[in-house]
């Protein structure tokens, strides 16, 4: 190296010389342009022939088509190119031809002009969606598939979005039918954010539908019939199109007979005339009806049916009170529970009918005007109480059946129509029954003897017990007033003490009598001897005493009622002797 070439490298210094080195000519070949004067020069150019600003849309011409772009000249300082991906929606595109491009760049790098038709077409297309929102304008769309919940629509290249609500109307069951079809549509709805539209065909259908439905309310009268067209079933009643007006024919007034479900009358999409039967002020509510095109059936009846006539009918509500048959279409009668059967014992209807069966009964009332009829099945079968002195004199004994029974006694069947009353101190001779549960139950079978027989009432007051040999008969004998048992007690209250002699029998120990000779009392369990003192067949009830076994007054006491009873019975005995042979005497006379 030189000195002088050193001496210069040492005179410069690096720091200066970056800051200051034409990086622009180094990289680009040329000086860099003053950008204030390049601002400068694009203001004077503006308003000038030619100058264009970006994103903007404006037309340009068709000049030249290649085999894959289209040439573009929208009277610029030079043409711009698109491809022809962007027209494949227009196949026809010619020479000549006027599209709108959008500016994108007014030169990229290598400073050619870059337009875009799909972008102009976007553009355009937002703001001809946004107009027709704004202004309530009808544009044509086509329906491009189904989606989730609706439909998919082409509106000016912007896929929008048709619910399946919005379609129709009326419900819409097939959905296929609408694809690949152009309808009319109105835009109801725009999402600028995610860049969503909402288009309704069924609101231009409402708009028409508003106008019919005004001219048809101003015609309607009641008494009118109109032909409709179901538009849906309930399990209520039929809403009925009357076309642009809806109306409802409840479910009582589609058939005069009963029915279940209105589709057991009607079908959807179904022509049928109606009658207006009501409206409210405004008519917005209209009440409709069906079966008033028919004569009534009750005015159809044979005018030849009486009371005492039998018909046939089918069961078709069941009560606990009753059931209703159906004798004719829409004529039904009532059948109560008590006209089923001849028994006394009311049960519920469902014992005997259920619907849908078929039954024979007799009118019983029959009222035209008021078109009601009621029915009883019993009279097609004899009255058992017509005979029943003969078939059940008291004091025959029978076998029936437990049907019920209640706090103070058991009723017994002795056959249909023939119940009878078996009082709880009628059952058992010897125990003590709380409840008539305890000794019967439902269903079993009971023998009884006829007790009382009321023939206009239609009563019978029946016995089991004494359908058996009363044990205290028997007891009257083994336990004589001052006879000694020995028993054991059994229970102890305040009053006294019950002691069992046997099983099946027990006296009662009042208090002081539960004393012992040694001054201490009887406790319960302790076993003992005890001694009469009180015996009654008729309520069923034997008083003793054991304290009276070693007090000598006490046992005179109970040796003289023992002496009076026994006195009282000869005495009783010699009037009965008397009596027979003053009947004797009597009887020789005549």
């Amino acid at each position: 190296m030189s000195e002088e070439t050193k001496t210069t490298a040492e005179a410069v210094n690096p720091a200066e010389f970056l800051a200051t080195f034409n990086w622009h000519k180094y990289e680009q070949g040329i000086d860099e342009v003053d950008e204030s004067k390049l601002k400068e020069f694009e203001t004077a150019l503006e308003g000038t022939v030619g100058f264009v600003n970006e994103r903007d849309v404006i037309e340009g011409e068709v000049i030249r088509i290649t085999d894959r772009d289209a040439i573009i000249d929208i009277n610029s300082k030079s043409e711009g190119v698109i491809s022809l991906n962007e027209f494949r929606y227009n196949p026809n595109l010619a020479v000549g031809d006027t599209v709108e491009v959008l500016v994108d760049k007014r030169e990229d790098s290598s400073g050619q002009l870059v337009l875009s038709h799909k972008k102009a077409r976007v553009i355009k297309a937002w703001d001809r969606v946004n107009n027709a929102h704004e202004t309530g304008e009808i544009v044509n769309g086509f329906v491009k598939c189904r989606t989730r919940g609706g439909m998919i629509v082409d509106v000016f290249g912007i896929e929008a979005f048709l619910p399946g609500s919005q379609i129709d109307v009326k419900p819409i069951r097939d959905y296929d039918q609408y694809v690949e079809k152009t309808m009319e549509f109105k835009v109801v709805k725009i999402n600028h954010e995610f860049k969503n539209v909402v288009v309704s065909h069924k609101a231009l259908i409402e708009a028409d539908l508003e106008d019919q439905k005004r001219e048809i309310i101003g015609q309607l009268e009641k008494g009118q019939v109109l032909e409709g067209v179901v538009k849906n079933v309930t399990s209520y009643g039929v809403f009925v199109d009357l076309g642009g007006v809806d109306g409802l024919v409840h479910i009582t007034d589609l058939s005069w007979s009963r029915i279940n479900h209105p589709n057991e009358v009607v079908e959807l999409d179904q022509k049928l005339n109606v009658v207006i039967l009501d409206f409210d002020d405004n008519k917005s509510r209209i009440q409709l009806g069906l079966k008033q095109l028919s004569a009534h059936p009750w005015e159809a009846l044979n005018s030849e049916l009486k009371v005492g006539d039998k018909v046939k009918g089918k069961v078709v509500v069941i009560a606990d009170y009753g059931a209703f048959v159906e004798v004719e279409e829409g004529v039904e009668g009532l059948i109560h529970v008590s006209e089923m059967s001849w028994s006394t014992h009311l049960r519920s209807a469902q014992d005997f009918v259920k619907v849908g069966d078929e039954v024979e009964a007799q009118i019983l009332t029959l009222d035209r005007e008021e078109r009601k009829m009621s029915l009883g099945m019993k009279q097609l079968h004899p009255d058992p109480w017509t005979d029943i002195t003969t078939k059940y004199p008291v004091g025959s004994t029978h076998t029936g059946t437990v049907r019920n029974y209640t706090n103070f006694g058991v009723f017994v069947e002795l056959e249909e129509g023939i119940d009878g009353l078996v009082y709880i101190s009628d059952l058992s001779w010897t125990k003590k029954i709380k409840h008539p549960s305890d000794f019967v139950t439902v269903g079993d079978k009971l023998e009884v003897q006829v007790l009382e027989l009321d023939v206009e009432n239609r009563k019978l007051n029946l016995g089991h017990k004494q359908t058996q040999d009363n044990p205290w008969d028997a007891h009257e004998a083994t336990y004589a007033i001052g006879s000694t048992h020995e028993g054991t007690v059994t229970a102890k209250n305040d009053k006294g003490a019950t002691v069992n002699f046997t099983d099946t029998i027990e006296a009662f120990v009042p208090t002081r009598f539960l004393e012992k000779e040694d001054g201490s009392r009887l406790e319960k369990g302790d076993t003992a001897q005890f001694i009469v003192t009180e015996f009654s067949k008729e309520y069923r009830r034997i008083v003793a005493s054991h304290t009276s076994l070693f007090k000598e007054e006490e046992k005179k006491n109970i040796k003289a009622a023992a002496s009076k009873a026994n006195e009282a019975e000869k005495t009783t005995l010699g009037d009965i002797g008397g009596l027979a042979e003053l009947k004797k005497k009597m009887e020789g006379g005549k």
